[in-house]
């Protein structure tokens, strides 16, 4: 995000969630918070969807040599907001069928982005707006009057 406009303000912190059983082995993730000057959160979104509609599949090789086969799909989160979007990148090995999932929301509150990443799951139950939306509620009471 920070290649098309520095924030003003940044925060991240890590977010986990422990493994449950019967769950799909618990995540990990990071969620941040950016101010941008006055009009540049808007273009940072429009960016993020720009690239991720452009860009919908890509191999990619790890350190140890292994490739990885990504696709990308783009949706609106089901959150109440200026402006929203949640990447699902769904990144199979060679010889595996069965996915990894990360996911990364971001919903735009005026000058504000409020971007969550839920990291390597496979056969998640539930997706990244479940962190989200609290998330979100969260900016907004720490916010208001």
């Amino acid at each position: 995000m920070t290649a098309h406009a520095r924030p003003v303000e940044d925060v991240a912190v890590a977010v986990e969630q422990e493994h449950v059983v019967g769950d799909d082995h618990g995540w990990f993730g990071q969620e941040s918070l950016d101010r941008y000057a006055p009009g540049r959160a808007a273009a940072v979104m429009a960016a993020v969807r720009g690239v991720a509609q452009r860009c919908t599949a890509y191999t990619d090789t790890l350190d140890d040599g292994t490739r990885t086969h990504n696709t990308v799909s783009v949706r609106r989160a089901d959150a109440r907001a200026d402006d929203s979007v949640v990447l699902r990148v769904a990144s199979t090995f060679s010889g595996d069928t069965d996915p990894f999932i990360t996911e990364t929301g971001f919903v735009r509150e005026g000058d504000v982005i409020i971007m969550v990443q839920k990291m390597f799951a496979r056969k998640p139950r539930s997706g990244v707006e479940t962190v989200l939306s609290p998330a979100v509620a969260a900016y907004r009471a720490a916010t208001a009057g």
